[in-house]
């Protein structure tokens, strides 16, 4: 998906971030993502772990995920990886190595994984949509698994939050937002099995289960939707001046409650899609 609005210069001195550079609020997204923790744990129960295995968590976040990865490794280790120095800070300070000898965190880049032949599982939630060269990912992955390892990824899968892109793609071609997305590129890859299939097989590695899994997110609230999509959103939140952003979040707010009234309790809901991906090294 790609927006073309109108061309408007920027106006005053504000000037987006670069492409990728996202400043990520560690603490802001603790507050705000008990749904992909939630996930995140059905994903975990579905490794079987045994105990003794090393396991790679790509995309650890602050560290919650990945220490509940530890504790079921106890004669094993888990490793955390993260391009944000911010949750990669986090982590060390909630996680420290005196509580748990067997879990460390590093910072680095998804597509550029450091590791030969070291772990038997490469795990990662809700963070590889973020990266739109999937290929060097898996390329990666299949380096850093042992002979006979696997991975298990969920990510934003095609048809990820549609209705959210929708509200997003009205409201970014207008006033007085358009100025700041100028050039504005969809920056998620909201792959498809198919796709994923031909990396997964370039890579090296060879697919168990491809499968697009729908998915609902509740969201107690008009203030926890904004949370959400402002600690996770930021390709789009933070192209727009930090003195109009609660404006913005605001209407996307308002825009999205309107055409998705919340239910009963007061919870709003938002139709997701998931990625989940299995496969090994032959």
């Amino acid at each position: 998906m790609r927006w073309s609005p109108r061309s408007a210069a920027f106006r005053g001195d504000w000037v987006p971030p670069d492409t990728g550079r996202w400043h990520w609020d560690a603490d802001d997204y603790a507050k705000h993502s008990g749904a992909q923790r939630a996930w995140a744990m059905e994903l975990v129960a579905k490794l079987g772990l045994a105990g003794t295995e090393a396991v790679l968590d790509i995309g650890c976040g602050d560290g919650a995920v990945t220490a509940e990865l530890a504790a079921r490794v106890p004669a094993g280790e888990v490793v955390g990886i993260d391009s944000s120095e911010d949750m990669i800070r986090k982590a060390r300070l909630s996680f420290p190595p005196d509580r748990h000898p067997n879990l460390s965190f590093q910072l680095m880049d998804a597509r550029s994984l450091c590791f030969e032949d070291r772990f038997e599982v490469a795990f990662s939630n809700a963070t590889l949509h973020w990266v739109r060269d999937q290929a060097a990912v898996l390329r990666g992955t299949a380096a850093a698994l042992k002979k006979g390892g696997r991975l298990l990824f969920q990510m934003g899968g095609r048809g990820n939050a549609a209705d959210i892109l929708a509200v997003l793609e009205e409201m970014i071609p207008a006033e007085p937002w358009s100025r700041f997305f100028d050039g504005f590129e969809f920056p998620y890859s909201f792959s498809s099995p198919e796709e994923y299939r031909e990396w997964i097989g370039a890579a090296g590695l060879s697919a168990r289960r491809i499968e697009l899994i729908p998915k609902h997110m509740q969201q107690d609230g008009r203030e926890a939707l904004a949370g959400w999509v402002r600690t996770t959103w930021l390709p789009w939140t933070e192209r727009v001046p930090p003195s109009m952003r609660e404006a913005f979040l605001a209407e996307i707010v308002d825009r999205y409650a309107s055409s998705h009234p919340a239910d009963a309790r007061g919870c709003l809901t938002v139709r997701m899609v998931r990625l989940e991906v299995e496969a090994e090294k032959p």
